[in-house]
């Protein structure tokens, strides 16, 4: 499949990872010390490249950079490079938001076109401010929009020309009704900042918040700017890095366009508890949990509120935290108020398992065991496969599939073939396609992307048996639908949808607990289910069979299981050839 389906599909099991690490205690080492330690054992597996900063009671006891920030001229990464920030610029906005309530200017409770008279008032009259602040506002996500990517991100706008991009979309449930993200909410609340304000949402980051507290290092990032420190954006292609695609920064705006460093965000954390920027009535607004959002955690304004487990222990401690995500990057900021303790972690190669590390840091400050990274067997069979090539790849591959020092994982094989097909090494792509095959016989993503390469080689019959076999598995699998049209194949078959009684699909409803930090909820919306896991969106899921469900956005399978009594007691989650059960809790 694709690289957007693919990444989709991996976020949804990517806090999973941490179950599989072997359990360490580090000795005679201070608390710094072992930070960097851990940091280091990630930048040496390319799973960390970055900046970071961790402080304990209010005081620095880490900030450092890790790897480089421009790759082609060797420029390391330092506690003052400035990173892309993401949807930690939410924060910021929700902090402008209250800062203009708190003057008068707006009434979070009014509909927003009490000051957007422009916006469409059959949805807008609707939807208030805490609406948007909160994501409860029901308006469709543009970040997930078919073809976003594609067609849109590369193209400048102004606010009010990208607004109509989903103003005039149906809302997808009534405002306030539930939490569902989108970005869509939080660039409007910009284009209200501007408006309620007569000043840019840049002027007013600048004068409200950013000039205030110092960040000198703190802006919003435009590209033709020349920008002193600035880390250059990069993606993992198999064992190396490639330059991340472009982003117009006028489209992220007001929900992920600012730039950061490490050192600057610590003074926001400092200045979150003062009233430096906002009485306390406001900062109690600013954090208060309004809804039930991500497994145990619910979101404030631009925040998320719950407990993070402290290393690989079941002891957690209450934390205030958001990542962020943008082209060549991701990001986490969590603070801890109990014991003033804050972890910032800035990634400049994307996908960087930044919840993980960050568990694995609360482990290390507060005196817990905690886990360390194992090295990728992906990217040493690639290796091998480059430098002795493809039957040495496969011998270390078997020799090494059940070693405990490797992390075996099927989208970074499954990377690993995609990066030697775009090399024109289709023989060998095959054949680690196959491995993963092998590997992972209940992925229907891995049936496609052998299909794929088999099809390329001119091996149609295989491609047609493999592409049949993904959606079989998976029938959203639209890639494998649309690539059997092409090769002749009448796909009617995988395009029909079960049909199952309102009564069996209200029994699924509820929330499941995989792993104590890891749920599934089930919501529905008219005849519509829907599947919301922690940390990720809602998708629609469809019904494959009167049980068992799958999701078009992402290569997973949802199977619902019934007691002896007919009571729907527990769900699996099919994904990445991995089986989940998670009972129902509620």
């Amino acid at each position: 499949m694709k690289s957007l389906h693919r990444s989709i599909g991996s976020r949804l099991l990517t806090c999973l990872s941490v179950m599989l690490l072997i359990s360490t205690a580090v000795i005679g080492q201070s608390k710094s010390e072992e930070i960097d330690a851990l940091l280091n054992q990630y930048l040496s597996y390319g799973k960390f490249n970055g900046s970071a900063l961790v402080a304990k009671d209010g005081e620095v006891i880490l900030k450092k950079g890790y790897g480089m920030a421009n790759m082609e001229w060797d420029i390391p990464n330092s506690s003052n490079t400035k990173h892309r920030l993401g949807s930690i610029t939410k924060q910021f906005t929700a902090m402008l938001i209250l800062q203009l309530a708190a003057d008068g200017k707006l009434d979070l409770q009014a509909p927003i076109t009490t000051y957007l008279p422009e916006y469409p008032k059959t949805t807008g009259d609707q939807i208030t401010t805490h609406h948007l602040l909160t994501h409860t506002a029901g308006i469709p996500n543009y970040t997930s929009f078919p073809k976003f990517f594609e067609e849109d991100s590369r193209d400048p706008y102004s606010p009010e020309e990208f607004t109509k991009k989903f103003q005039d979309m149906e809302l997808e449930f009534t405002p306030g009704e539930r939490f569902n993200y989108s970005n869509s909410g939080y660039f409007l609340l910009g284009l209200l900042v501007e408006k309620l304000s007569g000043k840019t949402y840049e002027e007013m980051l600048t004068e409200h918040i950013f000039s205030p507290l110092g960040m000198k290092d703190s802006g919003y990032d435009h590209h033709s700017n020349i920008l002193k420190n600035r880390a250059t954006g990069y993606e993992k292609n198999g064992s190396e890095f490639i330059n991340a695609p472009y982003l117009d920064m006028s489209i992220p705006y007001a929900a992920g366009s600012l730039y950061s460093t490490v050192e600057d965000l610590y003074l926001w954390d400092q200045a979150l508890y003062t009233n430096k920027l906002l009485s306390q009535k406001y900062m109690d607004m600013y954090f208060k949990p309004y809804i039930p959002a991500f497994g145990s955690f619910h979101y404030a304004y631009g925040w998320m509120t719950g407990n993070e487990a402290l290393g690989n222990t079941t002891d957690s401690i209450a934390v205030i935290s958001h990542g962020g995500g943008i082209n060549g990057f991701n990001t986490q900021i969590s603070r801890s108020p109990s014991d003033r303790s804050l972890i910032v972690l800035l990634n400049n190669t994307g996908g960087a398992p930044l919840g993980q590390i960050t568990q694995a840091i609360l482990g290390i400050i507060n005196d817990k065991s905690y886990d360390l990274p194992k090295a990728s067997l992906a990217s040493k069979v690639l290796e091998v496969i480059e430098t002795a090539g493809i039957d040495a790849g496969v011998v270390f591959y078997e020799k090494n599939k059940d070693n405990q020092d490797f992390d075996v994982n099927e989208n970074e094989m499954n990377q690993a073939g995609y990066k030697l097909l775009r090399s024109n090494k289709t023989k060998e792509s095959i054949q680690v396609f196959k491995l993963n095959v092998d590997a992972y016989p209940n992925s229907a993503n891995v049936y496609d992307s052998y299909a794929e390469a088999l099809m390329k080689s001119g091996n149609n019959q295989g491609a047609i048996k493999n592409y049949k076999k993904s959606a079989e598995m998976n029938p959203g699998n639209i890639n494998a639908i649309d690539m059997l049209k092409k090769l002749g194949i009448d796909t009617s078959n995988f395009t029909k949808e079960f049909e199952v009684p309102d009564a069996l699909l209200e029994s699924y409803l509820g929330v499941y607990e995989l792993m104590p930090t890891f749920k599934i909820t089930i919501t529905k919306d008219g005849k519509q289910l829907k599947a919301q896991a922690t940390g990720q969106p809602s998708f629609n899921i469809f019904a494959k069979s009167k049980d068992t469900f799958y999701l078009k956005e992402v290569a997973a399978q949802i199977q619902f299981i019934k007691d002896e009594n007919g009571n729907t007691e527990s769900l699996t989650l099919f994904q990445n050839g991995q089986e989940m059960n998670g009972m129902k809790v509620e």
